[in-house]
């Protein structure tokens, strides 16, 4: 699904190769979005495109990765495919994010800063049960 999403939004859409140009544009994405620059830590990026009529992202990795969020002690596993659409302060409809709860992974379709609170950044779920947790521990850009 996340190919023919991928294939559906690429004309029109800036579309960059190679690791370092990739990690550099998804961190400007994510500050342009008003998201914390720490939250897409994906590693041997191959392609990063936007399409900015209609919101579309994705992120290309190599393999897939799973990182642990130190300051909330949450293993987050990200998919060779990262998609999602975009605008001010959130991420919906995404596809590739998954987080570990117990002992089960937990499939992640959505994150939002609020604009009455901002300091907390909401994780939703396909079933709409969500989870929130302090923007600062995803400020920082972790390796």
């Amino acid at each position: 699904m996340a190919q023919q999403l991928i294939e559906a939004n690429r004309d029109g859409a800036e579309i960059f190769t190679g690791h370092e140009i990739c990690k550099k544009k998804s961190l400007e994405l994510l500050e342009e979005v008003r998201l914390p620059r720490g939250l897409l830590p994906l590693s041997d990026m191959e392609e990063v495109g936007y399409n900015r009529s209609t919101g579309f992202v994705w992120l290309r990795q190599k393999n897939s990765k799973t990182h642990n969020f130190k300051k909330i002690g949450k293993n987050v596993s990200y998919a060779k495919e990262v998609t999602a659409f975009v605008e001010d302060r959130k991420m919906k409809r995404m596809t590739g994010v998954k987080s570990k709860e117990i002992l089960i992974w937990i499939t992640l379709t959505g994150m939002a800063i609020s604009e009455s609170d901002q300091k907390t950044i909401c994780f939703t779920t396909p079933t709409g049960l969500g989870r929130s947790f302090p923007v600062s521990a995803f400020e920082d850009v972790e390796e």
